[in-house]
């Protein structure tokens, strides 16, 4: 069964010069590790920069968590580290804004889109499809440098006089508009529109490559519905950023008109200090408008990869094929087209008309249907399966877990009458924080874990994984599960101190255990990380296909090539998910096998037999349509 049938590679295939043995010429330092156009250390510059980024994101959120917990409280360590936004040991109130906003920030932007999809898009796209590289490498290569160069002057924005950004993640006028308005609102605020700017370039750099690689260079066999999901979820991510973030380039330079340049897209009727500003006929629900148009779409070009991410770790240590192979493709479809029309419901109590939010509350609940379908299949695939508990298995498991306790309460919220009380509250941040943020990271470390050997050629500790899911798992739940009462009772998000207001000191016991839990969650990722830098260099060496999964990404040499295959592409001949079939030899039959090799295990579906499966004989059929030949001739 370890046979596998190659081809010649032609027509895009060649697009890379490579010597007969399907080796590069030598590369340089520069070439190979900080300019490279491989694909596959593309994807190691974006997963160390996002776990960078999220180290930082990380951080802030305990930052502002401690002032939530103690507001009354001074910690000398605070000035140390903040210097003048933390004097006498206290953050001060427009910092703690410029904490939330460019925590949400770099979490949504930099870690959970372009750490996830930048890593996982230019690993597995070339690999699981069957091709050299990507359609373009250069192309791919400033996609990184793009994204790079903007994690750098968000990141910089910290050490200018007053501040960063401090207007909140989705930068709202009037307080992103007016440079005057808030200490934030001045350069820090110019920062962020540059970095975001710099890094809508870097998305659609990538979406456009990797839908082109995908549309253009699958290898021989490999038909759309032979792709692994992972390349589905990937493929459509890759759709909706290219949809998506044009928009929001049109509002970021709508409102760097209005900062610089005296228009008023979104300003009318302000007073600053009892002096009218001259800004008439603007409105900032028109940016509202702009914003959640990519805003929600982003949700999805979030979770969505680690949709595909989980499907491939679920089925291969289940030993079971994924349940509901199509239906995973069209609900995944059916979220992809739907994304686009809820975006509204962001904007219940923006004073739209009533009517209207009757509409995008009914598109808002039956986005939940083919989400839903997702989550029942996940658990289809899990009965009575042969698991292995590996560390991967038990982070996408968690992933499915965030993802329907999270998901449920997006029901409450998608009610327009219900959403006007949760609105603003720690409702919100309870919901998004689990269905969002906690499930898309679980799903990335799952890949992590699933992927490490074909990126580093060695294996993580399994030990060390254990331990780094459990703590986390309860830590983040123990973060965001009581957040949710907190929304129910009215408790605000942002606001810098709750001891003002009687109604919520009941809370302050509660938000103790918030940031203590958070604190334990990120003490937890400590372990991930020096498992996974030690695990780079002093990890057990993977043998090539350690985990006997279907993909092509486990045939090609555990060293990295730049050309992934020494020889010829592989020729694919069945679907990724054939595990544990009946009459075959192994639980598992990798895509590379035709079905000539399989004749035991052979079913009519197989050959696209739908008829009685009484007048299909094993025997008549040696392989694929193409290479059907009767046995008798």
């Amino acid at each position: 069964m370890a046979t596998i049938v190659t081809h010649e590679p032609t027509g895009l295939h060649d697009n890379l010069a490579h010597t007969p043995d399907g080796h590069h010429h030598k590369e340089t330092f520069l070439t190979k590790y900080v300019f490279s156009q491989d694909h596959k250390m593309i994807a190691k510059q974006f997963l160390i920069t996002g776990i960078v980024m999220g180290i930082v994101g990380m951080g802030l959120s305990l930052l502002f968590r401690i002032q939530l917990a103690y507001p009354d409280q001074t910690f000398p360590f605070l000035e140390v580290l903040l210097g003048r936004f933390a004097e006498g040991g206290r953050i001060s109130p427009s910092f703690y804004l410029a904490l939330v906003t460019i925590h949400g920030t770099i979490m949504v932007f930099f870690v959970l889109t372009a750490g996830l999809s930048g890593t996982f898009a230019n690993l597995l796209i070339p690999l699981q499809i069957g091709a050299r590289d990507m359609a373009s490498p250069f192309m791919n290569m400033l996609s990184y440098w793009f994204f790079l160069a903007a994690s750098i002057v968000m990141l910089g924005s910290f050490f200018l006089e007053a501040g960063p950004a401090s207007s909140g993640w989705t930068v709202y006028p009037p307080l992103s508009a007016l440079p005057q308005a808030i200490p934030g609102s001045g350069l820090g605020m110019t920062f962020w529109l540059i970095s975001i700017f710099l890094f809508i370039i870097s998305q659609v750099l990538g979406g456009i490559n990797y839908i082109s690689t995908v549309l253009n260079m699958r290898t021989q066999g490999m038909t759309m519905t032979k792709m692994p999901l992972t390349v589905w979820a990937l493929f459509l991510t890759a759709v909706l950023g290219l949809l998506s973030f044009p928009v929001l380039v049109a509002a970021v330079v709508l409102l760097i008109f209005d900062r610089s340049f005296g228009t008023s897209f979104y300003l009318s009727d302000i007073f600053i200090g009892g002096e009218a500003l001259p800004n008439t006929g603007g409105s900032p629900i028109l940016y509202q408008h702009l914003f959640w148009f990519l805003g929600h779409p982003e949700v999805y070009i979030v979770i969505m990869p680690t949709f595909g991410i989980v499907s491939e770790v679920l089925s291969v240590n289940s030993r079971k094929p994924i349940f509901g192979y199509r239906a995973m493709i069209m609900s995944m479809l059916a979220i992809a087209g739907l994304s686009f029309i809820v975006w509204a419901h962001h904007m219940f109590v923006s004073g739209m008309n009533p009517f209207l939010g009757g509409v995008f509350m009914i598109t808002t609940l039956i986005i939940a249907v083919p989400s839903a379908v997702k989550a029942f299949n996940y658990i289809a695939t899990l009965w009575r399966g042969n698991i292995h508990f590996t560390p991967q298995m038990l982070f996408a498991i968690g992933m499915v877990s965030f993802f329907i306790s999270g998901g449920l309460t997006g029901i409450w919220l998608g009610n327009s009458a219900l959403d006007i009380n949760l609105h603003d509250t720690y409702f919100v941040i309870a919901h998004f924080h689990l269905v969002m943020g906690s499930a898309a990271i679980f799903g990335m470390f799952a890949g992590i874990y699933q992927w490490f050997p074909k990126m580093f050629g060695r294996l993580m500790s399994s030990r060390a994984g254990y331990l780094h899911f459990w703590l986390t798992f309860v830590a983040a739940y123990l973060v965001f599960f009581p957040m949710h009462f907190l929304g129910l009772d009215g408790v605000p998000r942002r606001y810098y101190e709750f001891t003002a207001f009687g109604m919520f000191e009941e809370w302050i016991q509660v938000n103790k255990l918030i940031t203590v839990a958070a604190i334990a969650g990120g003490a937890a990722q400590l372990i991930f990380l020096y498992n996974f830098f030690r695990s780079i260099f002093k990890g057990e060496p993977s043998t090539q296909n350690p985990w006997k999964s279907n993909t092509l990404e486990w045939t090609t040499p555990v060293e990295r090539i730049h050309g992934n295959w020494p020889g010829d592409i592989p020729h694919v001949h069945r679907w990724p998910y054939d595990y544990s079939k009946p009459g075959a030899e192994d639980d598992y039959i990798p895509q590379t096998v035709p079905y000539s090799q399989t004749i035991s295990s052979n079913v009519p579906y197989d050959f696209g037999f739908h008829g009685d499966a009484e007048g299909f004989s094993h025997e008549f059929y040696k392989g694929t349509k193409e290479e059907r030949t009767p046995a008798k001739e």
